[in-house]
């Protein structure tokens, strides 16, 4: 957390080849180093300590599973991040998830008068964020509190490093005006006829806080108003920090090790698939609703009440028959009625789906309605035939062909070393691509655009930007559509 020296970049090296090496004590080493600021940020999300201990599981499980596909190793703590995101909106999609047992506090040695201090601050920080979308207090969350850069953070939400950006300055920006309003609100109050109608109640809520805000940046009176200078790391220090449950640790180990539960595992690292060309999770998506998903239980009327209607149907057109024919319809002609073909169901998916022991997201979908469709008696012959008639054409199935399917981007980094510049590649997949670079980060240089058939390539030169060169550095170009590229220099 803020004010905690978090693992340096060489201890992620150092975890992630010796996870890749199959070190057991390596896996305990992961999980005392990254396991109560991974707790505290799944509690953060699913509000509950039970939950919270199972999706961790699930990350430390996951990530010696599949830690091979990281191509950063140095990205490791951000990388199990990512995996903690999946894990959690995979959860909260649940239908059986448990909820209502929310994490007790971790302890700190504080007096009464520290105590009282801190909680007047909580509730200061509480406000501020409370103007704040959800989105914006999580990037808020990760990069303030747990400490993550730009890149990590683009890799946790899944999208581009430039969007990553706009939202974390966004996120800061609208911090600072939230947090100035609120002071404002707890200071000068009474200042404002209208600051003291909207702040009634401490904390304030989302809806209140927001209108604050909008307030104080129209208010003559509030822009006076001088508010102290607190940064975010101050200001989000004093939020709770969920304790992790001592006995978790023995638990995850044995999860993570005994033989007896291979299969387990192999499930629950399946959750956490599909992964970029980088090796991250992509984000978490629902799945499809299949057609096992819906209740039987209609499947019985349903069909119960087609049957009746075409019994109903060939009567009345039987005795239509009998009546117009001349000796009671043995000669007659008479075509039944077309019996309406059945609508369907979505079929699956056609992906695996792991079923360990944990709860998995369910998303299920009302049972289709079944529509019916009137049917037309045949007209009579005005001589009855002993040919059976014809049936009628079948209809054309010929279908407009498809468009061609859009591509994505392959994108991959590239290392210049000491020197002044390296070439990126860009590969089309699965279509045409219509690309450009659309920005960079860290002291490089990059432009350009084009389009792509399905499989072609293009190079793209990034220069450093800086004159002097020393350390080992990073930043990355990105490219649109969807697109990021990792580049090392000095």
């Amino acid at each position: 957390m803020a004010g905690e020296p978090g693992p340096g970049r060489n201890d992620d090296q150092r975890l992630a080849d010796s996870l890749r090496a199959g070190d057991v004590i390596a896996l305990t080493e992961v999980y005392d180093t990254y396991a109560p600021f991974l707790y505290d940020y799944c509690h953060g999300l699913l509000r509950d300590r039970v939950e919270a201990a199972g999706a961790l599981r699930n990350v430390i499980i996951a990530a010696r599973e599949h830690v091979h596909r990281l191509t950063e190793p140095d990205r490791l703590r951000g990388w199990l991040y990512a995996i903690a995101r999946k894990e959690c909106m995979r959860r909260r999609d649940s239908p059986n998830r448990h909820i209502g047992q929310e994490a007790p506090e971790a302890d700190d040695d504080l007096t009464p008068e520290q105590l009282a201090r801190r909680e007047e601050r909580r509730l200061l920080a509480h406000s501020a964020l409370a103007a704040l979308n959800g989105r914006q207090r999580e990037a808020i969350d990760l990069s303030v509190r747990h400490e993550l850069d730009e890149v990590d953070v683009c890799g946790v939400f899944g999208i581009p490093l430039e969007e990553t950006l706009a939202l974390v300055q966004k996120a800061r920006e609208d911090l600072a005006a939230a947090l100035r309003a609120a002071l404002i609100a707890q200071n000068h109050w009474k200042d404002c006829p209208s600051v003291a109608a909207l702040t009634e109640s401490w904390p304030l809520t989302p809806q209140t806080a927001a209108s604050l805000v909008r307030h104080v940046a129209s208010c003559p009176v509030c822009e006076e108003r001088e508010t102290p200078a607190l940064p975010p790391d101050r200001l989000l220090s004093v939020l709770p920090i969920a304790a992790i449950p001592a006995e978790l640790r023995l638990d995850v180990l044995t999860a993570a090790t005994a033989e007896d539960r291979a299969g387990n595992r192999r499930a629950i690292a399946a959750w956490t698939e599909p992964f970029d060309e980088y090796g991250w999770p992509l984000p978490y998506q629902p799945a499809a609703p299949r057609a096992r998903d819906r209740s039987p239980r209609r499947r019985g009327p349903v069909l119960a009440a087609v049957a009746v209607a075409v019994g109903m149907a060939v009567l009345c057109v039987g005795a239509w028959s009998w009546l117009h024919s001349g000796n009671g319809g043995t000669d007659a002609a008479a075509t039944g009625p077309a019996v309406p073909g059945d609508s369907g169901s979505p079929g699956d998916s056609g992906a695996p789906e792991a079923t360990p022991t944990d709860p998995s997201p369910t998303v299920t979908s009302p049972s289709p309605t079944e529509s019916e469709s009137p049917s037309k008696s045949p007209s009579p012959s005005k001589t009855p035939s002993k040919t059976p008639t014809t049936k009628a054409p079948a209809p054309p199935t010929t279908k407009a062909p498809e468009p061609p399917k859009a591509g994505r981007l392959s994108v991959q980094g590239c290392s210049m070393g000491n020197d002044a510049s390296c070439t990126i590649t860009i590969t089309a997949v699965g279509g045409a691509v219509n690309w450009r670079v659309t920005g960079t980060s860290g002291e490089l240089s990059a432009s350009g655009n084009g389009h792509l058939s399905s499989g072609e390539t293009a190079r793209v030169t990034v220069s450093r930007t800086n004159v002097i060169c020393f350390g080992r550095r990073s930043g990355s170009v990105s490219v649109a559509p969807g697109g990021s590229a990792r580049v090392f220099y000095c």
